[in-house]
């Protein structure tokens, strides 16, 4: 009685085994490129520079706003209540004479002050410490913000490991029981958007945390602050 031939290729079994090794070598090399691919992305996105807004500055509209201080403050010290309004001009103008950023003006004893506070350079809970002003110094190498209807939207370039990268934060301004309240709407970094829920939970840790409570701290006399129709309002008691 004749023999039965073994069936020509082998095992089928093991010849199964060895497609279905193939194929996840396959969709893992897929998977890592995609990741390295993706992470490629993201990292240009986020390097990438985004166009500074264009907002004007100039020394008379920083001079205009500090008299507008001393306006308010003369008024708080009679008795009388006072709203002070500054406009985007006059914000980036103010802005640009006492922030102290690396390469831009020198400091004075009103560069450290925080706006309503005649108390000059001297050191109190209202004011940033050397270290705050350090940190900026260090960090922060540019600041704009436009005022669009009742948003303020900021423009920040600043240097990580000596690489420059923008920030775009868009939001609400308001006052909340003595402390500065910022609402986000948008954000960026580079050209990469920043998804709303990673936004709101950034910012409201930035605002909660026990060690920023006082730099968000508003001066006693202003009661209220707000953005109205492009212009920062401040309503001093």
């Amino acid at each position: 009685m004749p023999s039965v031939a073994n069936p020509p290729g082998g095992n089928p079994m093991s010849d199964l085994h060895a497609s279905r090794v193939a194929a996840l070598v396959l969709i893992f090399r897929i998977l890592r490129w995609t990741v390295y691919a993706c992470a490629l992305i993201v990292l240009i996105l986020l390097l990438h520079k985004s166009a500074p807004p264009i907002v004007s500055s100039t020394p008379e509209a920083a001079a205009r706003v500090e008299q507008k201080f001393q306006d308010v403050q003369q008024a708080v010290a009679d008795g009388q209540p006072a709203t002070l309004r500054m406009d985007e001009t006059e914000l980036n103008s103010y802005l640009a004479s006492h922030l102290v950023l690396p390469g831009g003006p020198a400091s004075n004893p009103a560069a450290n002050a925080v706006p309503g506070n005649t108390t000059g350079g001297t050191p109190n809970a209202e004011q940033p410490t050397m270290d705050d002003v350090e940190q900026t110094r260090s960090n922060v190498k540019d600041v704009k913000v436009q005022l669009i209807d009742d948003r303020v939207r900021a423009y920040v370039v600043f240097d990580v490991h000596g690489k420059e990268m923008t920030l775009q934060l868009e939001g609400k301004l308001g006052a909340d029981n003595g402390f500065l309240r910022f609402e986000p709407v948008s954000g960026q970094i580079g050209a990469l958007p920043i998804p709303q829920a990673t936004l709101e939970a950034a910012v409201r840790r930035m605002m909660e945390s026990p060690e920023n409570r006082d730099k968000l701290k508003l001066p006693s006399d202003i009661s209220d602050l707000k953005i109205e129709n492009g212009e920062v309002v401040a309503k001093y008691q």
